[in-house]
């Protein structure tokens, strides 16, 4: 009866044991599950590449207006409902709107150069190097992403006719940039590339805005793309600064 009373208490306390461990491991897994929710700053995208903000609107916080939109990752994930914080907040509200109004008043015109309608979707993308710093929070009842605390060397602004493909053209390893001098016969590409580079050089005469820019993939292939002149980080000048003319190969 004592050997027998012994191994009870043992299997006992060894039911115990594993009772008390399995609890501290549903315990850890709550708080690990939790903590990206808790957690007031997170951190998105790569260090060594860029993210992409894509204005959509305006929200009012404290008696402030901010740009709110999406944010696109490296990889082409989106996360959405995000505002941008920081000393380009209202530069980049004035210019999103002025981009808006341009596409309007183009709306329904012909390019002269390739007989092609203007395009309809031209926008503009905030680049922003490095990781993206967010955190989650509430304004009137919804949550939002917050983007804050981006060094203006770290973001830049950009004109494309695809948020998407610019993201990932931008991210390409071995991309380079160019110019397009002003009699290139990529003005008259029949296709959106050469109605995007006339369509930004007339816009660059109503605001920051500079067209005729080209990211040159490794395999020879282009993608245009636009300045926007008064957002121009430092480390974004191989894009904004660039030393090259393109000529198409024959």
């Amino acid at each position: 009866m004592f050997v027998c009373l012994v191994g009870a208490m043992g299997a006992l306390k060894y039911a115990i044991i594993g009772v008390v461990v399995a609890v501290i491991v549903v315990i850890a897994l709550v708080l690990l599950l939790q903590t990206p929710h808790r957690a007031p700053v997170q951190y998105v995208g790569s260090p060594s590449g860029y993210e992409a903000f894509v204005p959509i609107g305006t929200i009012s916080s404290n008696g402030q207006t901010y740009p709110v939109g999406d944010l696109i990752l490296p990889n082409g994930t989106t996360i959405h409902d995000v505002i941008l914080k920081g000393p380009e907040d209202n530069i980049i509200i004035q210019d999103h709107n002025q981009v808006m109004q341009l596409d309007a008043q183009y709306a329904g015109q012909t390019d002269t150069l390739n007989g092609q309608p203007f395009l309809k979707n031209i926008v503009d993308v905030y680049a922003i190097n490095g990781l993206a710093q967010i955190k989650q929070v509430e304004v009137n009842g919804q949550l939002y992403y917050e983007i804050y605390n981006i060094p203006q060397s770290k973001i830049a602004g950009f004109l494309t006719y695809n948020p998407y493909q610019f993201e990932a053209a931008i991210n390409t390893q071995g991309i380079s940039a160019a110019g397009l001098p002003g009699n290139s016969p990529v003005f008259n590409y029949p296709n959106a590339i050469g109605t995007f580079v006339y369509q930004t050089t007339l816009y660059s005469q109503y605001g920051p805005f500079a067209g005729r820019y080209v990211f040159v993939f490794p395999n020879g292939t282009i993608f245009p793309y636009g300045v926007i002149t008064n957002i121009a980080g430092s480390s974004f000048n191989n894009y904004t600064v660039v030393q090259h003319l393109y000529t198409p190969s024959s």
